[in-house]
């Protein structure tokens, strides 16, 4: 077992708390629908089991006005993203051009994500240690992975750093550390407009989307979504060895080691889930207990960390070693969703490209960080990188950590207030635009069919 390492001011106890709870009621506010989050309000992992997995909590964007500020995040394209299609024919031929794109046998998908990210570390110094930003670091990385999953090609720089730049923007306006630049996002969708025009795509796109359609669905699904989220994992398990000395060395003593690799992901994605709340719209009236009911039309929060920290001793401390006696099937432990309602697409090739790029990562070097590590991670996760092989003083490396620490505190500080900012002149935005509501207003035969309360049901939140 890893424990829990001692921590000071990288922690974020002195960051001025006012701050984050009044961001935290502003995006509350966002959603003046019927809502419940689960587990909550007396409500607990069994009922959010049931739930999530419900045939009628199946509604993902209309209806809720969540989905303005998720759409205004996430353009261009946010209609036809994968993750934000309502239920019917044209999510099933989109899920099929995903699965399609993904697939591949596993040592092929192996190799192809430690050469990107060997890439990558090839431009990093092995005669001195770096101080990285991991998001930062790996991003390029996997954008060329995800480039050459749908040309299935070398990706060419000029295209690699078009994907980043997007990504990033991406990433940094839901973390409200930014605001959302769409000239930036522009450049790559007129990249792809001319490479699927040209019919550069070796895959047979959802055919019933438009060409514009299909340029979007590959912005948001693949060089969006894809990019952003393998990013971010990756940040969080480099991050999690580099705070967890014991486990890092562990684990490099045997890059081999499949299992102990695998309960370190487990672990990981259990304690730092890449989402925080999913959304559904309820299409029809679910029960949540025996007196209550959830009637149409209501917006259910799905809470990850709530999910993942119920049902296991000391849920708060990082510990790889919990996985000997769990089985990631039984636990309460869903980093890809539900089956049962709109799993990630990746459930099966993450985990995979995960593995070769911590395996590339630990193979040059040892890790080693003070920084706060958070579900969020806001600060993309800034790291010590030690050449393998290299041998620094005690005091230069202590040196080094205090810095680390120090800057990672004060950083907390004027991010929180960045965050609060942004966020409320983001979210303001997004509520004057409404690009959700407008396109379900213009186009009603894309909205999933809602069916009424039936009489003498509640009208309130059930929850």
């Amino acid at each position: 077992m890893s424990g829990k390492p001692k921590r000071a001011a990288a922690d974020g106890w002195w960051l001025p708390r006012g701050v984050v709870a009044l961001r935290v009621r502003i995006f509350e506010k966002v959603n003046g629908d019927r809502v419940v989050t689960l587990p909550g309000g007396g409500y607990g992992p069994e009922v959010f089991e049931r739930v999530y997995a419900h045939p009628a909590a199946n509604g993902r964007s209309a209806g809720a006005g969540l989905s303005d500020l998720f759409w205004y995040w996430l353009s261009p394209g946010p209609e036809v993203h994968q993750e934000h299609l309502e239920a019917g024919e044209r999510y099933e031929d989109v899920a099929a051009a995903t699965r399609r794109i993904l697939a591949g046998d596993s040592a092929g998908l192996a190799a192809a994500a430690g050469h990107a990210v060997a890439r990558v570390l090839d431009a990093l110094p092995d005669t001195r240690i770096s101080l990285v930003r991991l998001r930062d670091l790996v991003m390029p990385a996997w954008a060329a992975f995800c480039y050459e999953l749908v040309f299935r090609e070398p990706c060419p720089p000029h295209a690699r750093e078009l994907i980043t730049t997007h990504a990033n923007d991406v990433v940094t306006a839901l973390k409200c550390t930014g605001l959302r630049h769409p000239r930036r996002r522009a450049r790559l969708t007129a990249y792809l407009h001319a490479r699927v025009a040209a019919g550069d795509v070796p895959h047979r796109l959802p055919e019933t989307l438009t060409s514009a359609e299909q340029v979007h669905y590959l912005q948001g699904t693949f060089f969006n979504t894809a990019v952003v989220q393998l990013s971010e994992a990756t940040a969080h398990v480099l991050l999690a060895l580099a705070r967890h000395h014991p486990v890092q060395r562990r684990l490099s003593a045997d890059l081999s080691d499949e299992r102990y690799l695998t309960r370190v992901l487990d672990e990981t994605m259990r304690l730092y889930p890449l989402f925080g709340i999913a959304h559904r719209i309820t299409t029809d009236e679910i029960p949540l207990d025996a007196d209550t009911v959830l009637p149409a039309g209501s917006v259910v929060c799905f809470s990850y960390p709530g999910y993942h920290a119920t049902g296991y001793d000391r849920p708060e401390v990082f510990d790889p070693d919990r996985w000997a006696a769990l089985s990631a099937k039984r636990a309460h432990h869903i980093p890809f969703g539900v089956a049962a309602n709109r799993p990630c697409p990746a459930w099966r090739l993450s985990p995979v490209v995960l593995r070769a790029a911590v395996r590339e990562v630990l193979g040059r070097y040892r890790l080693d960080s003070t920084a706060s590590h958070t579900r969020s991670l806001p600060h993309r996760a800034p790291c010590l990188l030690i050449p393998r092989g290299l041998s620094p003083g005690a005091r230069r490396l202590g040196a080094l950590r205090t810095c680390l620490r120090l800057r990672d505190g004060a950083e907390d500080v004027t991010r929180g207030v960045r965050q609060l900012v942004l966020g409320t002149v983001m979210v303001l935005h997004a509520r004057r635009l409404r690009p959700a509501a407008r396109h379900f207003e213009e186009r009603p035969a894309a909205r999933c069919p809602v069916a009424r309360p039936a009489p003498g049901r509640p009208e309130g939140d059930g929850g």
